[in-house]
Protein backbone atom coordinates (compact mmCIF):
# COMPACT_ATOMS: atom_id res chain seq x y z
CA UNK A 1 0.00 0.00 0.00
CA UNK A 2 1.10 3.51 -0.60
CA UNK A 3 0.89 6.22 2.01
CA UNK A 4 1.03 9.98 2.18
CA UNK A 5 1.35 12.62 4.87
CA UNK A 6 -1.60 14.63 5.98
CA UNK A 7 -1.26 18.27 4.96
CA UNK A 8 0.21 20.30 7.79
CA UNK A 9 2.08 17.33 9.19
CA UNK A 10 -0.23 14.97 11.16
CA UNK A 11 -0.58 11.25 11.25
CA UNK A 12 0.51 9.38 8.17
CA UNK A 13 -2.42 8.06 6.14
CA UNK A 14 -2.95 5.08 3.89
CA UNK A 15 -5.55 5.83 1.23
CA UNK A 16 -7.11 8.37 3.57
CA UNK A 17 -7.11 6.10 6.63
CA UNK A 18 -4.75 6.52 9.64
CA UNK A 19 -2.01 3.90 9.74
CA UNK A 20 -3.11 2.96 13.26
CA UNK A 21 -6.10 1.22 11.66
CA UNK A 22 -3.69 -1.32 10.18
CA UNK A 23 -1.69 -2.14 13.32
CA UNK A 24 -2.21 -5.66 14.68
CA UNK A 25 -4.17 -5.55 17.93
CA UNK A 26 -2.64 -6.70 21.25
CA UNK A 27 -5.29 -9.45 21.36
CA UNK A 28 -4.10 -10.90 18.05
CA UNK A 29 -0.43 -10.61 19.05
CA UNK A 30 -1.24 -12.42 22.31
CA UNK A 31 -2.90 -15.23 20.32
CA UNK A 32 0.16 -15.54 18.10
CA UNK A 33 2.43 -15.63 21.18
CA UNK A 34 0.23 -18.33 22.74
CA UNK A 35 0.32 -20.32 19.50
CA UNK A 36 4.12 -20.23 19.29
CA UNK A 37 4.60 -20.91 23.00
CA UNK A 38 2.19 -23.85 23.04
CA UNK A 39 3.88 -25.27 19.93
CA UNK A 40 7.22 -25.24 21.75
CA UNK A 41 5.67 -26.77 24.87
CA UNK A 42 4.03 -29.50 22.79
CA UNK A 43 7.29 -30.28 20.99
CA UNK A 44 9.22 -30.60 24.24
CA UNK A 45 6.34 -32.30 26.12
CA UNK A 46 6.48 -29.75 28.93
CA UNK A 47 3.89 -30.17 31.68
CA UNK A 48 0.52 -31.62 30.66
CA UNK A 49 1.08 -32.38 26.98
CA UNK A 50 -2.66 -32.78 26.31
CA UNK A 51 -3.24 -29.26 27.62
CA UNK A 52 -0.33 -28.05 25.47
CA UNK A 53 -1.92 -29.62 22.39
CA UNK A 54 -5.28 -28.07 23.30
CA UNK A 55 -3.73 -24.59 23.53
CA UNK A 56 -1.74 -25.14 20.34
CA UNK A 57 -4.75 -26.19 18.26
CA UNK A 58 -7.25 -23.67 19.67
CA UNK A 59 -4.89 -20.69 19.48
CA UNK A 60 -3.86 -21.73 15.96
CA UNK A 61 -7.50 -22.00 14.95
CA UNK A 62 -8.26 -18.53 16.37
CA UNK A 63 -5.27 -17.04 14.56
CA UNK A 64 -6.55 -18.52 11.30
CA UNK A 65 -10.03 -17.15 12.03
CA UNK A 66 -8.56 -13.66 12.42
CA UNK A 67 -6.61 -13.97 9.18
CA UNK A 68 -9.70 -15.30 7.37
CA UNK A 69 -11.72 -12.24 8.35
CA UNK A 70 -8.77 -9.92 7.75
CA UNK A 71 -8.52 -11.26 4.18
CA UNK A 72 -12.17 -10.31 3.57
CA UNK A 73 -11.56 -6.86 5.04
CA UNK A 74 -8.33 -6.02 3.24
CA UNK A 75 -9.74 -7.04 -0.15
CA UNK A 76 -12.89 -4.99 0.55
CA UNK A 77 -10.70 -2.04 1.57
CA UNK A 78 -8.70 -2.24 -1.64
CA UNK A 79 -11.93 -2.60 -3.61
CA UNK A 80 -13.25 0.69 -2.26
CA UNK A 81 -14.89 0.14 1.13
CA UNK A 82 -12.93 2.27 3.61
CA UNK A 83 -15.47 1.61 6.38
CA UNK A 84 -13.83 -1.74 7.20
CA UNK A 85 -10.80 0.17 8.48
CA UNK A 86 -12.89 2.44 10.69
CA UNK A 87 -14.66 -0.59 12.16
CA UNK A 88 -11.34 -2.07 13.25
CA UNK A 89 -11.42 -5.06 10.90
CA UNK A 90 -7.87 -4.44 9.70
CA UNK A 91 -6.36 -4.78 13.20
CA UNK A 92 -6.87 -8.58 13.28
CA UNK A 93 -8.74 -8.24 16.57
CA UNK A 94 -11.06 -11.27 16.89
CA UNK A 95 -13.37 -9.26 19.16
CA UNK A 96 -14.17 -6.99 16.21
CA UNK A 97 -15.49 -9.82 14.07
CA UNK A 98 -19.17 -9.92 15.01
CA UNK A 99 -20.46 -11.46 18.25
CA UNK A 100 -17.73 -13.06 20.42
CA UNK A 101 -20.05 -15.87 21.56
CA UNK A 102 -21.38 -16.86 18.14
CA UNK A 103 -18.26 -16.05 16.14
CA UNK A 104 -15.50 -17.30 18.45
CA UNK A 105 -16.82 -19.41 21.32
CA UNK A 106 -19.27 -21.48 19.23
CA UNK A 107 -16.74 -22.42 16.52
CA UNK A 108 -14.18 -23.37 19.22
CA UNK A 109 -16.76 -25.56 20.98
CA UNK A 110 -17.59 -27.27 17.67
CA UNK A 111 -13.87 -27.84 17.08
CA UNK A 112 -13.54 -29.51 20.48
CA UNK A 113 -16.67 -31.63 20.24
CA UNK A 114 -16.77 -32.49 16.57
CA UNK A 115 -13.39 -31.71 15.06
CA UNK A 116 -15.02 -29.50 12.42
CA UNK A 117 -13.69 -26.13 11.30
CA UNK A 118 -17.00 -24.30 11.51
CA UNK A 119 -17.09 -20.91 9.78
CA UNK A 120 -16.91 -18.17 12.39
CA UNK A 121 -16.67 -14.42 12.52
CA UNK A 122 -18.10 -11.86 10.16
CA UNK A 123 -16.93 -8.71 8.44
CA UNK A 124 -19.69 -6.28 7.57
CA UNK A 125 -18.84 -4.86 4.16
CA UNK A 126 -20.58 -1.85 2.63
CA UNK A 127 -21.29 -3.40 -0.74
CA UNK A 128 -22.56 -0.10 -2.15
CA UNK A 129 -19.01 1.27 -2.01
CA UNK A 130 -17.58 -1.58 -4.07
CA UNK A 131 -18.16 -1.36 -7.83
CA UNK A 132 -18.34 -4.40 -10.07
CA UNK A 133 -19.57 -7.94 -9.47
CA UNK A 134 -16.11 -9.48 -9.77
CA UNK A 135 -14.81 -7.38 -6.86
CA UNK A 136 -17.72 -8.51 -4.70
CA UNK A 137 -16.90 -12.12 -5.52
CA UNK A 138 -13.22 -11.60 -4.72
CA UNK A 139 -14.12 -10.11 -1.33
CA UNK A 140 -16.10 -13.25 -0.49
CA UNK A 141 -13.44 -15.57 -1.92
CA UNK A 142 -10.60 -14.02 0.09
CA UNK A 143 -11.53 -15.72 3.37
CA UNK A 144 -11.85 -19.31 2.09
CA UNK A 145 -8.71 -18.81 0.00
CA UNK A 146 -6.87 -18.05 3.25
CA UNK A 147 -8.11 -21.35 4.73
CA UNK A 148 -6.99 -23.23 1.61
CA UNK A 149 -3.55 -21.62 1.85
CA UNK A 150 -3.35 -22.51 5.56
CA UNK A 151 -4.27 -26.11 4.75
CA UNK A 152 -1.50 -26.43 2.17
CA UNK A 153 1.09 -24.72 4.39
CA UNK A 154 0.29 -26.95 7.37
CA UNK A 155 0.39 -30.13 5.28
CA UNK A 156 3.71 -29.02 3.80
CA UNK A 157 5.02 -28.34 7.31
CA UNK A 158 3.84 -31.79 8.36
CA UNK A 159 5.73 -33.39 5.49
CA UNK A 160 8.90 -31.38 6.00
CA UNK A 161 9.02 -31.85 9.76
CA UNK A 162 11.67 -34.39 10.61
CA UNK A 163 11.56 -36.72 13.59
CA UNK A 164 9.17 -35.09 16.04
CA UNK A 165 7.03 -36.03 19.03
CA UNK A 166 3.80 -37.77 18.04
CA UNK A 167 1.75 -35.19 19.96
CA UNK A 168 3.18 -32.33 17.93
CA UNK A 169 2.56 -34.09 14.61
CA UNK A 170 -0.98 -35.00 15.68
CA UNK A 171 -1.71 -31.38 16.65
CA UNK A 172 -0.32 -30.13 13.34
CA UNK A 173 -2.39 -32.68 11.41
CA UNK A 174 -5.55 -31.74 13.32
CA UNK A 175 -5.00 -28.05 12.57
CA UNK A 176 -4.59 -28.90 8.89
CA UNK A 177 -7.78 -30.97 8.93
CA UNK A 178 -9.70 -28.13 10.60
CA UNK A 179 -8.50 -25.76 7.89
CA UNK A 180 -9.56 -28.26 5.23
CA UNK A 181 -13.08 -28.58 6.66
CA UNK A 182 -13.31 -24.80 7.06
CA UNK A 183 -12.30 -24.37 3.41
CA UNK A 184 -14.95 -26.84 2.25
CA UNK A 185 -17.73 -25.46 4.48
CA UNK A 186 -17.00 -21.86 3.52
CA UNK A 187 -17.11 -22.70 -0.18
CA UNK A 188 -20.52 -24.38 -0.03
CA UNK A 189 -23.05 -22.34 -2.06
CA UNK A 190 -25.23 -21.73 1.01
CA UNK A 191 -26.89 -18.30 1.35
CA UNK A 192 -25.02 -16.17 3.85
CA UNK A 193 -21.80 -18.19 3.69
CA UNK A 194 -18.80 -17.17 1.63
CA UNK A 195 -19.55 -19.68 -1.12
CA UNK A 196 -23.06 -18.33 -1.51
CA UNK A 197 -21.87 -14.73 -1.32
CA UNK A 198 -19.45 -15.44 -4.17
CA UNK A 199 -22.29 -16.22 -6.56
CA UNK A 200 -24.85 -13.73 -5.20
CA UNK A 201 -23.68 -10.78 -7.36
CA UNK A 202 -24.17 -12.88 -10.51
CA UNK A 203 -27.79 -13.84 -9.80
CA UNK A 204 -30.66 -12.17 -11.59
CA UNK A 205 -32.71 -9.73 -9.46
CA UNK A 206 -35.43 -12.26 -8.65
CA UNK A 207 -33.01 -14.93 -7.44
CA UNK A 208 -30.97 -12.29 -5.60
CA UNK A 209 -34.02 -11.18 -3.62
CA UNK A 210 -34.68 -14.79 -2.66
CA UNK A 211 -31.03 -15.24 -1.72
CA UNK A 212 -31.07 -12.14 0.49
CA UNK A 213 -34.19 -13.49 2.20
CA UNK A 214 -32.41 -16.70 3.27
CA UNK A 215 -28.92 -15.24 3.85
CA UNK A 216 -29.47 -14.32 7.56
CA UNK A 217 -30.23 -17.99 8.25
CA UNK A 218 -27.10 -19.36 6.60
CA UNK A 219 -25.82 -21.05 9.75
CA UNK A 220 -29.19 -22.74 10.35
CA UNK A 221 -29.24 -23.93 6.73
CA UNK A 222 -25.72 -25.28 7.11
CA UNK A 223 -26.59 -27.22 10.26
CA UNK A 224 -29.77 -28.53 8.60
CA UNK A 225 -27.76 -29.83 5.66
CA UNK A 226 -25.13 -31.48 7.84
CA UNK A 227 -27.84 -32.97 10.05
CA UNK A 228 -29.00 -35.01 7.08
CA UNK A 229 -26.98 -38.26 7.26
CA UNK A 230 -26.80 -38.68 3.49
CA UNK A 231 -25.63 -35.12 2.81
CA UNK A 232 -23.21 -35.24 5.74
CA UNK A 233 -21.85 -38.54 4.43
CA UNK A 234 -21.27 -37.07 0.98
CA UNK A 235 -19.67 -33.95 2.39
CA UNK A 236 -17.29 -35.58 4.84
CA UNK A 237 -16.53 -38.37 2.40
CA UNK A 238 -15.37 -35.72 -0.05
CA UNK A 239 -13.35 -33.93 2.66
CA UNK A 240 -11.65 -37.18 3.73
CA UNK A 241 -10.90 -37.99 0.09
CA UNK A 242 -9.27 -34.60 -0.48
CA UNK A 243 -7.28 -35.05 2.72
CA UNK A 244 -6.03 -38.41 1.46
CA UNK A 245 -5.03 -36.90 -1.88
CA UNK A 246 -3.13 -34.13 -0.09
CA UNK A 247 -1.35 -36.68 2.07
CA UNK A 248 -3.04 -35.82 5.37
CA UNK A 249 -2.97 -38.98 7.54
CA UNK A 250 -6.42 -39.65 9.01
CA UNK A 251 -5.14 -41.60 12.05
CA UNK A 252 -2.85 -38.70 12.91
CA UNK A 253 -5.51 -35.98 13.02
CA UNK A 254 -7.91 -38.38 14.74
CA UNK A 255 -5.28 -38.80 17.45
CA UNK A 256 -4.96 -35.02 17.67
CA UNK A 257 -8.72 -34.73 18.18
CA UNK A 258 -8.48 -37.12 21.10
CA UNK A 259 -5.57 -35.19 22.61
CA UNK A 260 -7.28 -31.78 22.66
CA UNK A 261 -10.01 -33.19 24.91
CA UNK A 262 -7.59 -32.92 27.81
CA UNK A 263 -10.36 -33.18 30.39
CA UNK A 264 -10.96 -36.78 29.37
CA UNK A 265 -8.81 -39.56 30.78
Amino acid sequence: MTGYDRPGGGERLVLGVPRAAFRPSPVFLALVALFVTSAVLTWHRVGNVRLDVFLFVVSGWLVSLCLHEYAHAIVAFRAGDRSVAHRGYLTLNPLKYSHPLLSIVLPVVVVLLGGIGLPGGAVWVDRHRIPGRLRHTLVSLAGPATNVLFTLVLILALRLTGPAPLEFLAALALLAFLQLTASALNLLPVPGLDGGNMIQPWLNPQWRRMYDLFAPYGFILLFALLWNPRIAGWFFGAVFAVGDVLGLPAPLYAHGLGLIRFWQS
